[in-house]
């Protein structure tokens, strides 16, 4: 029994229907609705809004979960416009995402752009336009803001980008990722402990939760870089090391990198252990990586 899969069920379909119909609702322009909703309608796992409702949902349980579908829409509108100019020629210049061509294979780089920057800003008006009361909806802005900004998602961008080729350290590798993947990741977990409300305590020992599960999900992702098929990607495998990409996989090997994960992940639960929180939802999320 997985409580992260059962919840994220219960829920998901729900979820995609409200993603797609608040962008057809609010989006008039219609090639810019068409290229917004190419990509969000693509699927993809959604681990980033379901960890911040699963964040919620164990620490509040009596929450109206479709309440906070607008909070959790906002970060995987952000993630999504993440991947779209990650995607980009001038990136990471990748030909295939989710199963599909990416976005400006399938319309133009120049309108990928424009997809990527309405999702963009579309993700903050979701934030300030539902039942909250004004003083959350500005920490939950300010705690998507800083994740996605120059302190964060396009700071590890550019760290990866300037450094492709180079050869980093372990050190520096876990620097990156905490901006570009993780930094999304935390932002997650720690808007749904803003939406429960919960003291200094809870919210550190939440954070030190999700640095951790953010190293371990990039590392996850490593290595099923070099370990699956396109197939089951849903995008090209072994790119990153052809394009001379800071991997844990070529820092550490193979098997080294497992270990890491597994002790990333120990970690991780030792902080939900801290605060009670052992066998709530958010403790399945860690089975991600099993």
């Amino acid at each position: 029994m997985n409580q992260f899969i059962d919840f994220q069920q219960q829920y998901l379909d729900q979820f995609n229907t409200y993603l797609h119909n608040q962008l057809v609702q609010r989006i008039k322009q219609p090639q810019v609705q068409v290229g917004m909703l190419y990509s969000l309608d693509a699927g993809g796992k959604r681990i980033r809004p379901f960890l911040m409702l699963a964040t919620l949902h164990s620490l509040k349980p009596s929450a109206l979960i479709s309440d906070y579908f607008p909070i959790a829409g906002a970060i995987e509108l952000i993630h999504t416009y993440s991947l779209i100019h990650d995607d980009l020629p001038e990136m990471d210049n990748d030909d295939y995402r989710r199963g599909q061509l990416t976005n400006h294979k399938r319309f133009t780089p120049a309108r990928a752009v424009l997809a990527g920057d309405a999702l963009l800003t579309e993700a903050f008006i979701w934030l300030t336009d539902n039942v909250l009361p004004a003083t959350l909806q500005s920490s939950l802005v300010k705690t998507l803001a800083q994740a996605a900004g120059g302190n964060g998602m396009v700071a590890g961008q550019m760290i990866d980008i300037v450094n492709t080729g180079r050869d980093l350290s372990l050190d520096q590798i876990i620097d990156l990722d905490l901006q570009k993947t993780g930094a999304l990741i935390r932002a997650s977990v720690l808007m749904g402990a803003i939406c429960a409300q919960v003291n200094q305590h809870l919210l550190t020992a939440l954070d030190n939760f999700a640095r951790n599960f953010g190293i371990a999900f990039q590392i996850y992702d490593d290595l099923l870089d070099v370990t699956s098929t396109q197939e089951q990607m849903g995008k090209k495998v072994g790119k990153d090391q052809a394009a001379g990409k800071n991997t844990y996989v070529q820092v550490l090997g193979v098997h080294q990198a497992q270990t890491k994960l597994k002790f990333l992940v120990q970690e991780a639960q030792s902080y939900l252990d801290s605060v009670d929180l052992t066998n709530s939802v958010l403790a399945d999320s860690l089975k991600y990586f099993d």
